[in-house]
């Protein structure tokens, strides 16, 4: 439950001021376990020492779609697995020192997507939904109208000062998370040349898979000024979407596909892949576990690991890949060892991307798995550094209509349907039939597929919204999908507020509710990433040319 500080409890809290109130209260109160749990928790936060401003390392972690009622549910979950409660527990970031809540809603949206939230959280400045490291005079779609307004990202400035940096996703690498840390796109759809309008094409706009290869020679145009020797493009790359960085296969006459081997999207005819090696020469590329496995942390030449044709498999359903897959855990720990040798330091961003998809696809038991992984990727990486030199980040980028209802007493599975207080059988609603703690506002609604594991099966069948009589149903089965009220083809994102957990140098700067673009500016105090100037330039617009407001 907390923190116990036995005999201090009384010092401490007379230091705090509170001394005197405590001992005025009766001793029921005061040796409550509650009680006193809580008075450790505040005696520990005001003996935190503040580690300074300045990081040597930032790792930003992204659960993509963990609302707030995602991190409560898959805490409880992960508590339960463990035979506890789990009403009571924390997840490994939650026990960071510090925490803020960040406002979500895009420039022209009030319920956010992930491009223009990530593009706010690694370049500053919040933008449209559905564009990519572009400021809000984008129109979505248009080739033309993303000339001129680029903005730098916090992983770019990295590479311009030194720093070794990376990415890692259980999503395409190409998807809109990760390709806000790159890629400057009109449309966070257009993963590869197949996905875009030829007017775009004709236009000479480029795809994102070909913009992950042109990180350095992008940097080296837009910074004249900067040392090219600095500029040597992304160092570790994981993640799924190798098909976008490939050409289709040659097909017969009758259409049909004549290679054996993986095929990809792509009409130019390019490999990128190919292109990439050719780029660095001793660059190592990964397609499989095997591979993966193989990585020698004390090389320090490139890597590039597209792990999946698409996005990587989810975490309950991973046994089922076959090459294999490694955990986002597995990832995050090679990542910081590939890259934890740069004396200058790095700057690297991971995401779990497959949270929203299972929210999508209505699917919370795999929501919550994904969660509760996420969560051990993270104390993966508090494990492998030094709290004095890391600054260690921990956000959504949004949340999703995702609910926690009902009145189930303490204990109940967290998964399965409500029991009140002092009773042993589900209740029942005014329609007789039982209902479930979590349940999803609009979506596919309800499934029982039983052992499945993968939650995109839900894609496959008719929506069924609405109630459903769920008593001789285990909702606590893998393959069981939350009850939906209102029919969609895919459950929606919701426009909450999402946290933001802090840890290490700089950690102090994160509190209270903040606009999301503020990450960044976290970001770019603990590492300096600023280094040409003050961020302003005479005619009062920032760096990425937008014109400063007072904050509203």
């Amino acid at each position: 439950m907390g923190i116990r500080i036995g005999s201090a409890l009384g010092m401490t809290l007379a230091a705090c001021g509170t001394g005197a109130v405590a001992q005025s209260l009766p001793a029921h109160q005061t040796a409550n376990p509650w009680f006193n749990d809580g008075a450790g928790e505040i005696a520990a936060t005001l003996a935190r020492d503040d580690l300074g401003g300045e990081a040597r390392n930032v790792i930003l972690f992204v659960g993509d779609g963990m609302g707030v009622s995602t991190l409560t549910a898959a805490r409880i979950l992960d508590g339960q697995r463990r035979g506890e409660n789990g009403e009571e527990g924390l997840l490994s970031f939650e026990r960071f020192p510090h925490s803020a809540l960040v406002r979500t809603y895009n420039v022209d949206a009030q319920t956010p997507d992930s491009a223009g939230t990530m593009t706010a959280m690694v370049s500053g400045v919040k933008t449209d939904a559905g564009v990519l490291g572009l400021h809000e005079g984008v129109a979505r779609g248009d080739c033309a109208s993303a000339a001129g307004i680029e903005l730098d990202t916090a992983l770019e400035l990295a590479e311009r000062k030194g720093l070794s940096t990376g990415i890692v996703s259980t999503a395409r690498i190409t998807h809109a998370t990760p390709a806000a840390t790159y890629a400057k796109s009109a449309d966070r759809n257009w993963e590869d040349d197949s996905d875009m309008p030829a007017e775009a094409l004709a236009a000479g706009c480029i795809d994102i898979a070909r913009q992950l290869l042109s990180v350095e020679a992008r940097l080296e145009a837009r910074h004249p000024d900067v040392d090219p020797s600095a500029l040597d493009g992304i160092d570790v790359v994981m993640g799924g979407g190798r098909r976008h960085f490939l050409p289709t296969p040659p097909t017969d006459a009758d259409g049909v596909d004549v290679a054996d081997a993986v095929g990809g999207d792509r009409t130019d005819g390019r490999d990128l892949i190919g292109e990439w090696q050719t780029l660095y020469p001793d660059g190592r590329y990964v397609a499989d576990r095997a591979g993966f496995d193989a990585l020698d942390a004390d090389d320090d030449t490139p890597v590039l690991a597209l792990l999946a044709a698409s996005h990587m498999r989810y975490e309950e359903d991973r046994a089922n890949a076959v090459d294999g897959e490694p955990s986002l855990t597995a990832m995050t720990r090679t990542a910081i060892d590939l890259l934890d040798d740069d004396a200058d330091g790095y700057f690297l961003m991971v995401e779990s991307g497959r949270i929203d998809h299972a929210h999508h696809a209505g699917s919370a038991f795999n929501a919550l798995t994904e969660t509760i992984e996420f969560a051990e990727a993270v104390q993966a990486a508090v494990d492998a550094t030094d709290a004095t030199e890391t600054l260690i980040l921990v956000t959504a980028d949004h949340g999703h209509v995702f609910t926690i209802g009902g009145y189930p007493k303490r204990g109940n599975p967290i998964l399965g349907k409500v029991i009140a207080v002092g009773e042993d059988e589900p209740e029942l609603a005014e329609d007789d039939l039982p209902y479930t703690t979590l349940g999803y506002a609009n979506g596919l609604g309800f499934r029982d597929l039983g052992d499945e594991t993968d939650a995109d099966a839900s894609y496959g069948l008719d929506a069924t919204p609405g109630r459903q009589d769920l008593t001789a149903v285990d909702t606590t089965s893998r393959g069981f999908h939350q009850e939906a009220l209102v029919p969609l083809g895919s459950e929606t994102h919701g426009g909450e507020e999402v946290t933001l957990h802090a840890r290490g140098p700089g950690a102090t700067r994160v509190n209270g509710l903040i606009e999301q673009n503020i990450v960044y500016h976290v970001i770019d105090a603990a590492l300096g990433l600023d280094v040409a100037g003050d961020g302003a330039d005479d005619d009062g617009a920032d760096d990425n040319g937008v014109r400063a407001e007072p904050m509203r």
